[in-house]
């Protein structure tokens, strides 16, 4: 109950008992009615700082209606009481429809008195009991109405809310995805330019001590290039937290022997294609996954175990695909890559199209990431193999 009902709701009732005694002295009747008539008008109006909403509107009305039909009479406190509570109990935020029915039907029961049981013409109390009549439904359907806009703004507030968080999700999610696209295609390209160009410094004969100074200088920037990207790629992390897998995937199996030709070439060392099973047509974001796995284990093989062959299997089995990129480096004691942004990209590639991932050293030396996807039917396809 609000605290400045029960004040309101005290004034009420003295204004109300003031108002009888006023009337039974001026009228000159009896001390027992008079003493009835101030019981009475305390009745209608002693329930509001008394009771809860439904109880009071229910009390106050009950004694009104008494008023009138026995007493022919009825106080202003009384109507205004009246009015009060039936605003009140219409428009409470957490009522129900019950409750707003119960409202609207105390407000029609003067209207009832006024039909039914009509007070004499002659008595002050029968324009009292018209006003009721209209006014008493304005009060409850204004409380209704008063009760339906508190309930749209609300409404609109939690719409705002959850469009807010779904934007923000939907961001974080981007940046998710541009922190990959970065890690696996930019980053890639700038570590093959790095790897190509300390390449033709070693291996190009005869070339001017400014050649090779202009080749060193392009390794260093690109090595450079690529530690400032990881700085990036770990803010972009932190704040895109985990994005959710690509709606437009680009790359895949097709795409697999173009990559490991792009891989030999920047760094001379041999790199194959192994396929078993019967190649099919994969959902496009798996396809996607299993590249980007690929290309991020052959950076690593170039970064962590330089000259090393690299063998890329690819087995179509019939519930799932297996992926295996192996390399025959020096193995995890002497060069495995760091465990950072590259394998957590391939395990969330893994874990956004429902399949797994594990790293680690290789059997006999050497390191292994093998990945199961999943490998749903969409067709047959044959991934292009690498040039011989």
């Amino acid at each position: 109950m609000p605290t400045v009902q029960i004040p309101a709701g005290v004034f009420l009732c003295l204004l109300a008992v003031a108002e009888a005694i006023v009337r039974s002295a001026l009228s000159g009747v009896s001390m027992q009615r008079a003493i009835a008539l101030c019981l009475v008008a305390l009745a209608t109006t002693a329930p509001i700082p008394l009771m809860a909403e439904q109880p009071a509107a229910v009390a106050a009305t009950c004694a009104a209606v008494a008023s009138l039909v026995l007493f022919h009479t009825l106080t202003i406190a009384a109507v205004i009481a009246e009015l009060v509570v039936l605003y009140r109990l219409a428009q409470l935020p957490r009522s129900g429809s019950t409750t707003q029915a119960i409202a609207i039907a105390l407000s029609f029961s003067f209207l009832v008195v006024a039909l039914v049981h009509p007070v004499p013409q002659t008595s002050e109390a029968s324009v009292l009991v018209l006003l009721l009549a209209g006014l008493a439904p304005a009060a409850a359907l204004a409380g209704v109405a008063r009760r339906e806009r508190s309930e749209a703004l609300r409404h609109d507030a939690a719409r705002q809310a959850v469009a807010g968080d779904l934007l923000d999700h939907v961001a974080r999610g981007e940046r998710a995805r541009i922190a990959r696209e970065l890690h696996d295609v930019v980053a890639h390209h700038i570590s093959m330019v790095a790897v190509q160009a300390e390449t033709a410094r070693l291996t190009t004969p005869g070339m001017p001590g400014a050649g090779a100074r202009a080749l060193g200088a392009i390794g260093d920037t690109a090595r450079a290039a690529l530690t400032e990207m990881r700085r990036l790629l770990g803010v972009l992390r932190e704040d895109a937290e985990i994005g959710g897998p690509e709606l437009s995937p680009q790359p895949g199996l097709e795409q697999l022997g173009q990559l490991l030709d792009q891989a030999r070439d920047a760094s001379g060392s041999a790199a194959r294609l192994i396929l078993s099973g019967r190649p099919r047509r994969l959902d496009p974001g798996v396809e996607l996954a299993a590249y980007r796995i690929v290309q991020e284990a052959l950076t690593n093989a170039r970064r962590h175990a330089r000259g090393a062959a690299v063998d890329v299997e690819l087995r179509f089995r019939d519930q799932d695909i297996g992926l295996r990129v192996r390399d025959n480096g020096p193995g995890p004691a002497d060069a495995s890559p760091v465990d950072g942004h590259g394998l957590t990209g391939m395990r969330e590639r893994a874990a956004s199209v429902g399949g797994r991932l594990r790293t680690g050293p290789a059997p006999g030396g050497g390191f292994l990431v093998e990945a199961t996807l999943p490998g749903g039917h969409a067709g047959s396809v044959a991934a292009a193999p690498p040039r011989s």
